[in-house]
């Protein structure tokens, strides 16, 4: 006679981990190409208007923002209610635009600097004179690129 056992109840495998740092690293590699860092926080309520003839700007990094536009519910009780001025992170006055002009064009390379735009983000709800003092101040420091930033869409049909 011939002998055959039974087979002992056998563990499952380990699970093969060795493609699990490839996968870690893949998905690592693609959240950080995807995932766009805010550069600014708004501390102004800026809902933009609409227009309808909109282009889009082909270089961000050539762009300095100015926005404007009442500070948000938060700021609110410390600076008011009236439209402000925000450069970068900070609220300013209309008077520091032009040293705002020069930092942003310090920290570029020489050969880019013809190529600088300041883009307005303006709320719609603001006043044209804090439009044309910025204007006026940006024509002080020659920054005489300037891109107006909208929402896409027809203008008469969301007036209502």
């Amino acid at each position: 006679m011939s002998k055959f056992t039974k087979k002992k109840s056998s563990e499952l495998p380990a699970i093969n981990t060795s493609s699990l740092p490839d996968i870690v690293f893949m998905l690592l590699f693609f959240f950080m190409v995807a995932t766009v860092m805010r550069q600014n926080t708004l501390k102004i309520q800026n809902t933009l208007p609409y227009a309808d003839q909109v282009e889009k700007l082909d270089k961000k990094d050539l762009v300095m923002y100015i926005y404007a536009g009442k500070p948000s519910q938060r700021y609110q009780q410390t600076m008011g209610t009236e439209a402000r001025v925000q450069l970068n992170d900070n609220f300013a006055e209309v008077s520091e635009i032009q040293q705002f002009i020069y930092a942003e064009r310090e920290s570029k390379r020489e050969e880019l600097i013809p190529f600088l735009t300041t883009a307005l983000k303006v709320d719609h709800e603001t006043n044209m004179g804090l439009v044309s003092d910025i204007k006026l101040e940006l024509r002080k420091a020659e920054a005489l690129k300037i891109n107006y930033t909208t929402r896409q869409g027809d203008a008469a049909q969301n007036m209502q």
